[in-house]
Formats: C-alpha cells, sequence, structure tokens
C-alpha cells in the first residue's frame, strides 16, 4: 500500500485531467454514474468536477447503503424497539433517519432503548451484559458488511446466546445497477464501479454490465487520482470502442473477491425474493435474508414485525437524487427545509449520502455555480 499523498498529487491530476479532455470526441457528450457514496463525497471533497471538462456529467447512483432504506423499514425497526423487553443496537448512520413516525433518536427520547455501536460484535456485548433483554441489531449496509453480520450470527450460535436477533437489511449492489440500466429515465455511457463492495465479491460479478447491455465499468478507489483514472479507462474504452469491466482498485480488491467472506454470507444467509428501495420501489432479488436453520436469530421471525410501507414526504426528493435524475441543489428543499441538523431525507443524514455530500462541499462547484448565474 502507498501513502494516501501519493494519490492525491496535483500535477497527476493535471496530466490526468490534460489526458481525458484529449479523449473526449468533439460535440459529444458524456454521462457516467458513480455508484459508490464514497465516490461522491470524493468529487465533491477535491472539487473533481472542475478537473473535468464541461463534455462529462458525474451522476451519483443509489451506493449509500443508508439512504436506500425505505421509510417502512425504520418504523418497523422503532415497533421493535418500542418492546419493553428489547434493546434495539444501530450503527451511528441509521439514528437520525427519519422514518414515518420520526427517527430511532426519537424514539429513543420517547422511552426506547436504542443503542449505537460501531461493530455488531458490540450488539452481542450488549446482549451478554442484559441477559434480561432481546437485543435487535439493525443490520444494513451492502456486501461490504453483511460478511460481519453473517460472522456475528455464528457466534451468537457458538456461544448459545438465546437473546440476540438481528433484522436484516443487507442489500446486493448489482441488482440496483440492474435496476438503473432498465430504467428509461437516463442516459449512461458507463460506470465508476464501487470500490467497497467489490473487496468482497470482486469485479467479476459486473461483467453482465459490459456483456449485455454494453456499458463499461471501472472498479474505482476512493482518492482523488483513482477516480479521475476511472473516468479515464472509461473514456479510452469509449473510443477505442470497446465495453469491458476494468479493475482500477486492484491493489485492495481482488478479481474474484474474498473468498472467505463470500462463504459466510453463504453459510448464514440467502436471496430475498423481493426488497423495497427507497427511490427504486421492488427490485427482484436485491437483498439478503437469513437462512432457515439460522431463524432463531431472525428478528422477523421471532417478532411480530408491522411490515409497514411508507411513501416519502412530498418535499423530499432522494428517490430522484438516488436515480441520478437530479443533483442534489435540484430538489425543493435543500438547504432549506432540508439540512444536515434538520434531515427530511436519507440522503441529507448519511455520511455517504449524495445531498450530505454536496451540501458539506460541494454547494460552489462548477454546476451550482452556472445554475445560478445562468451561464
Amino acid at each position: 500500500m502507498r501513502y494516501v499523498d501519493e494519490y492525491r498529487d496535483a500535477d497527476t491530476a493535471r496530466a490526468l485531467s490534460t489526458a481525458i479532455t484529449a479523449l473526449c470526441e468533439p460535440g459529444r457528450r458524456y454521462s457516467f454514474m458513480e455508484i459508490c457514496g464514497g465516490h461522491t463525497h470524493t468529487i465533491y471533497k477535491h472539487g473533481l468536477e472542475d478537473h473535468l471538462p464541461e463534455q462529462i456529467t458525474l451522476v451519483h447512483g443509489p451506493g449509500c447503503p443508508v439512504c436506500v432504506i425505505p421509510m417502512g423499514r425504520v418504523d418497523d425497526a422503532i415497533a421493535l424497539a418500542r418492546h419493553p423487553d428489547v434493546i434495539l443496537a444501530s450503527f451511528g448512520d441509521m439514528l437520525r433517519i427519519p422514518g414515518g413516525n420520526g427517527s430511532f433518536l426519537d424514539a429513543k427520547a420517547e422511552g426506547a432503548d436504542i443503542r449505537m455501536v460501531y461493530s455488531p460484535l458490540d450488539s452481542l456485548k450488549i446482549a451478554r451484559q442484559n441477559p434480561d433483554k432481546r437485543v435487535v441489531f439493525f443490520a444494513i449496509g451492502f456486501e461490504t458488511t453483511t460478511p460481519s453480520t453473517a460472522m456475528t450470527i455464528l457466534r451468537a450460535r457458538a456461544e448459545g446466546l438465546t437473546n440476540f436477533s438481528v433484522f436484516c437489511n443487507h442489500v446486493r449492489v448489482c441488482p440496483a445497477i440492474t435496476a438503473i440500466l432498465e430504467s428509461d429515465d437516463l442516459r449512461l455511457d458507463g460506470f465508476v464501479g464501487p470500490g467497497h463492495v467489490s473487496t468482497v465479491i470482486g469485479c467479476e460479478p459486473y461483467r453482465y454490465v459490459a456483456r449485455d447491455y454494453g456499458k463499461p465499468l471501472v472498479t474505482s478507489g476512493f482518492e482523488p487520482l483513482d477516480i479521475l483514472d476511472s473516468i479515464r479507462r472509461l473514456l479510452v474504452q469509449l473510443a477505442e470502442g470497446r465495453c469491458e469491466v476494468e479493475n482500477e482498485y486492484a491493489r485492495v480488491v481482488p478479481w474474484e473477491g474474498n473468498p472467505k467472506a463470500l462463504a459466510v454470507i453463504d453459510q448464514v444467509m440467502e436471496v430475498r425474493d423481493t426488497f423495497e428501495w427507497r427511490g427504486l420501489g421492488w427490485i427482484p432479488e436485491s437483498a439478503m435474508k437469513l437462512r432457515d436453520e439460522f431463524a432463531a436469530f431472525d428478528a422477523e421471525r421471532t417478532f411480530t414485525v408491522p411490515g409497514l410501507r411508507i411513501a416519502d414526504p412530498p418535499a423530499c426528493q432522494c428517490g430522484e437524487v438516488l436515480r441520478g435524475l437530479i443533483k442534489p441543489w435540484e430538489c425543493g428543499v435543500f438547504g432549506t427545509a432540508c439540512t444536515p441538523e434538520t434531515p427530511i431525507g436519507t440522503c441529507m443524514v448519511s455520511s455517504e449520502g449524495a445531498c450530505a455530500a454536496y451540501y458539506n462541499f460541494g454547494r460552489f462547484s462548477r454546476s451550482r455555480v452556472r445554475e445560478a448565474t445562468g451561464s
């Protein structure tokens, strides 16, 4: 692993920008979607749009696992937390995500025992320390965090813990990409592929994007030069008439993925028939659930879960942001009624949310200045 500074070198960034500009076909416009919310934050934080020619538009996709959780699942978890003998454990990103009847923090203020954890294993510690309580871990994330949940369940079984369960909301990235590709709303020229997810699943699963849909995909790291080089690679493919999956993040991502992580996921979980995503609706085979042999650790079987379906607030356009149809600042409540302190939608709350990235880093980017000045 090299030092981070090597991936933030200004001279190299300028050289990549020059190469990108030279590869753009005169008169043609390009639209590339970055799937991962971490990429979105890097783009805004480091002003990468200003290193790109006007012909290139970066579109933000549904790569924030907190942002895509529908309001009904939040309210389902709150319903569990309101049981007098339940402790709900959750990552910090979820605490302020609004549901139909408030957030986890609101429920906590009303008396529900909801605790922030940094790891699923922290919830096991809570279960050991509170044998008279039932501890439910609110599990979220793409394939990146799914192995840790699976390992925690195996640990709970090995220890014979009977007061621990998981409310599973783990989602899968490829069905979301498919939903984007099959939508009539958006025309894309290629994808900056997710980095974190790919450390687990590798690059092989993305081959269908190039083979079946004719779109190149380059799995990218998270430093500024990673993203610029990934865009350059996409343009090279388009200029040469190729359509392939490339691995720019080879220093971290193995092409075939992490076999041990994939094995533990397969041991503990299986694919759901369908799952609801905020902004994208119901997507087939897009999430995970616990296998029958681990039913004792499945909160959806050990509790009566309401199964609520709740529409987003009419003023919130998180769905359009997640589908890449609008930029965050094009939402009517962005930065006014909806801020990180007073969020209406999920994209303004999560550390990987596009609205939060734009609010913190991107309000003066080239697209915003053009819109404000009419130039």
